[in-house]
């Protein structure tokens, strides 16, 4: 077991657990038009249709969002785990997308927020979920903004 991971900094959380939660969440808010899935509690969900950046296979991911304007933001913490997810990187390679909220589907290009924008859309996205801020403590990578810019 690698050290790091041991002491618990920037550790993963369990991946099947994560895989059988996600579907479930896409399948209920894909079903009911956002209707159930879209909130949970206080924290919005969007559904964030993606590419591979290796596989070039489509995936559907659930992740909390902000707005800021009329883009959305994302925050690629993984939980703070020591490496990105995988979403982020096949978000640099292909940064077309789909988006479902609630029962509005856009098309939006993705980017990360540059060095200069990161603390007020990192602070937007904190009032979202506040854990943000402990995720950042438990790593030593820098967790980036995504910023969703529609097409249209």
């Amino acid at each position: 077991m690698n050290a790091e991971r041991h002491r618990g900094r920037g550790r993963e959380p369990p991946a099947l657990l994560l895989k059988v939660v996600s579907a479930s969440h896409v399948f209920w808010y894909r079903l009911t038009g956002g209707l159930v899935g879209h909130r949970i509690g206080p924290t919005r969900t969007l559904l964030l249709d993606h590419v591979g950046s290796r596989s070039g296979k489509h995936y559907t991911t659930p992740l909390t969002y902000g707005q800021d304007g009329k883009n959305f933001l994302l925050v690629a913490s993984k939980g703070g785990s020591a490496r990105h997810p995988a979403c982020y990187g096949n978000l640099v390679a292909h940064p077309d997308v789909d988006v479902q909220v609630g029962s509005r589907r856009i098309k939006m290009r993705a980017r990360t927020a540059s060095a200069e924008e990161k603390p007020r859309l990192w602070n937007i996205m904190v009032r979202e979920w506040p854990g943000y801020d402990g995720y950042q403590r438990s790593t030593d990578r820098e967790i980036p903004v995504v910023v969703l810019e529609p097409l249209s």
